[in-house]
């Protein structure tokens, strides 16, 4: 089971969250023909920290981690930011009761990071994002709903992926529950 965090390393984690995802999705951003739409790794990073430190860690960060990005770029854009947060909320809240902590990261493991990341994805970005812009801003429908469509497949496969290989390099650097042996 993951352990529970004491609420300073909640909020350090928070705190370190928000900074790769804010330095990921300002400079390591792939420009797409969509406007204003990227392919985005930093996702990848949110999903691993809401697996390690809980929801309240993966929304946070999500949210704090983006209001930086667009504070710093596009303008503040709430709709996106919330959808952010959503994610990184989804991704811990599916994933709250691991065994990573103790080394375990198996196929079941792998299959339910995929599906909470695809799951958290398709509520942020063909839900969230585009009816805040339709309702916040009164953006084109069409318009929303191709760049959530595009962030939805788009960040699922990096989240996925490159969550599932950090992932599995972690566990593997944990001692697994019972793997030492007392020498005689």
């Amino acid at each position: 089971m993951t352990a529970s965090r004491s609420p300073v390393v909640q909020v350090v984690a928070i705190g370190i969250g928000a900074a790769l995802f804010f330095v990921l999705g300002r400079f390591v951003a792939i420009p797409t023909p969509i406007p204003n739409t990227t392919i985005s790794i930093q996702y990848a990073v949110l999903a691993v920290f809401a697996v390690l430190y809980g929801p309240l860690v993966g929304a946070l960060a999500g949210l704090i981690g983006h209001v930086l990005i667009d504070a710093t770029g596009f303008g503040i854009w709430l709709s996106w930011e919330i959808a952010s947060g959503v994610f990184g909320l989804v991704v811990g809240l599916l994933l709250l009761r691991t065994a990573i902590e103790d080394g375990v990261f198996d196929r079941a493991l792998a299959l339910r990071f995929t599906s909470a990341v695809v799951i958290a994805n398709a509520l942020a970005w063909l839900l969230v994002a585009p009816l805040g812009d339709v309702l916040i801003y009164s953006e084109p429908a069409n318009k929303v709903w191709a760049q959530g469509g595009l962030a939805f497949v788009s960040n699922s496969v990096t989240a996925a992926v490159l969550g599932l290989l950090v992932l599995s390099l972690y566990a593997r650097t944990r001692t697994r529950t019972g793997s030492l042996s007392r020498e005689r």
